[in-house]
């Protein structure tokens, strides 16, 4: 099984495991297709995270990129930035991870060549694919500054039925699936990005791209085991919720509004000093038991007045499951919508804007400086049982978001009866989220408490009980795309599949 937010880049993995592809093969055709139909979301210029379930264990994959040798926290500080700038500045964009991410995954665990897993996404870059709707309103929102950097794009994302070709991403994942990573960052497209940056990257930088295979951390909680990649992802925010959770009063019905307020306070109690936390050092496994204990912050009354004194994400998250329970959690991002809104224009792959995540502060955990990661907002998730078998991989995109809607996800699947409901309800539920003032990305940064965003279709009585409790409190429209991208797959004990791909991207499937 498979579940994405496009129905082709499903189709991609689908064709893969018809053709005896494992389930690493299939996430790699995926991941790959969606590099082409989704700019907005994601791309061979973003980086990528990963679990793998294989034979009882769970593997974590940290393809993140680092920042250029040319980039310069100090002219930026003078330039009167505060925070990296999010748009068309390369101290913004890390070398892109993802396809050291694609490489790793198919040199450890892929058993079909390159040219077969990519075989789909070429045929959509030459031959064309017609533009999804969500794919036309992003472009449609992005700064006009920017849209001409998007040549393939520019024409043709006013309506629905022309047909997209993108012929430089073809002919890179052509010469990738043949010569491999040399292909990519010693290619034409390194060749193009260095010209362009004018000296914020070497062919070192470039050529010491790589993925790297983590130690994941965990924590037991609900009757089973749940997963999540390590620093500088921040997936340990939805375990330390998780935990948290478990040990507070839950109501058993989800549509019970204290069900969303307590849900709320251990995020809160948990992610409020993320912006301290979360760098590429820092020990995330020590950091979970600490937040553990913040359990007796929370008040089962009132909204915490917690917030961070001192940005909406574009991403997509995919899942894959094949016959044998080896599960596959993956997620690759632009960080913002169409990234930095910068395009390599030999290849016209373009460029995230991941380094809005370092801190120009001096001194900091997480100051920009080359070589440096940045934290990440991505952090797919997975679920084993007590006997080491694959309950569930899922994840979402969302930016700081992340860790609340997987939080959200994954205590209506484990704690209130979600194994009677099908994880396709559990996906599309209303949900509320936490957002800063100006961006999906300042969530823990911004000097005033975030708002609780509430879903259209959430009960109605979140609204007015989640207010009196304190909450400052905002009704988004139903099924809104602001709140996450959510796939979810669910293998039973006898090892059937139910899956759900989140309606809230129009074209997502789950095969």
């Amino acid at each position: 099984m498979i579940s994405s937010a496009d129905a082709l880049a499903t189709k991609a993995g689908v064709r893969i495991l018809e053709q005896n592809g494992n389930a690493v093969d299939a996430a790699i055709a995926t991941s790959a297709a969606m590099a082409v139909v989704a700019p907005h979301l994601c791309g061979m210029g973003g980086d990528l995270f990963a679990l793998v379930h294989v034979d009882g264990q769970v593997h974590s994959l940290n393809a993140a990129g680092r920042a250029g040798s040319g980039v310069n926290p100090e002219q930026l500080r003078q330039q009167g930035f505060t925070h990296v700038p999010m748009n068309a500045n390369f101290n913004s964009v890390t070398v892109p991870g993802c396809v050291a991410g694609w490489l790793a995954l198919h040199e450890r665990f892929g058993t079909l060549p390159l040219e077969l897993l990519f075989s789909d996404a070429i045929g959509l870059a030459e031959n064309g694919f017609r533009s999804s709707p969500l794919l036309i309103n992003s472009f449609k929102r992005l700064d006009d500054s920017l849209k001409q950097n998007f040549k393939d794009l520019h024409s043709s994302t006013t309506e629905v039925a022309p047909t997209i070709k993108r012929p430089g991403v073809g002919r890179t994942l052509r010469a990738v699936a043949t010569h491999g990573r040399d292909a990519f960052y010693a290619g034409e497209f390194a060749e193009g990005l260095i010209e362009m940056a004018n000296g914020m990257y070497t062919r070192e930088d470039l050529a010491s791209a790589s993925a790297t295979w983590d130690q994941p951390i965990s924590i037991d909680v609900y009757g089973h085991r749940v997963w999540s990649t390590a620093a500088p992802s921040q997936g340990y925010l939805f375990l330390a919720a998780l935990a948290i959770s478990e040990q507070l009063d839950l109501p058993d019905d989800p549509n019970d509004a204290q069900w969303a307020h307590l849900l709320i306070e251990a995020s809160t109690a948990v992610g409020y000093d993320r912006t301290e936390v979360l760098h590429d050092r820092a020990d995330l496994g020590a950091t979970l038991k600490d937040l553990v204990k913040r359990k007796s912050l929370i008040n089962p009354q009132s909204a915490s007045p917690r917030h961070h004194v001192g940005r909406d994400g574009d991403t997509t998250y995919m899942c894959a499951v094949d016959r044998n329970s080896m599960g596959v959690s993956l997620i690759n991002s632009n960080a913002s919508g169409f990234g930095s809104g910068l395009v390599e224009q030999r290849t016209g792959i373009n460029l995230h804007n991941r380094g809005l995540g370092f801190s120009l502060m001096r001194g900091h955990a997480s100051e920009l400086a080359a070589g440096r990661q940045p934290p990440h907002t991505l952090c797919p998730a997975l679920i084993t049982r007590k006997d080491n078998s694959l309950l569930s991989v899922l994840g979402t995109m969302g930016g700081d978001a992340q860790p609340q809607i997987i939080l959200q996800l994954i205590t209506r699947l484990l704690r209130t009866g979600g194994a009677a409901r099908k994880p396709a309800e559990i996906v599309d539920a209303g949900r509320w989220v936490l957002r800063g003032p100006t961006t999906g990305f300042d969530t823990w940064s911004s000097q005033s408490p975030p708002t609780v965003q509430v879903e259209g279709h959430a009960p109605e009585s979140w609204l007015r009980e989640l207010a009196s409790r304190g909450h400052q409190v905002e009704q988004r429209p139903r099924l809104d795309s602001g709140f996450g991208h959510a796939n979810m797959i669910v293998v039973d004990e006898n090892g059937d599949m139910s899956g759900g791909a989140d309606s809230r991207t129009v074209v997502g499937s789950c095969e």
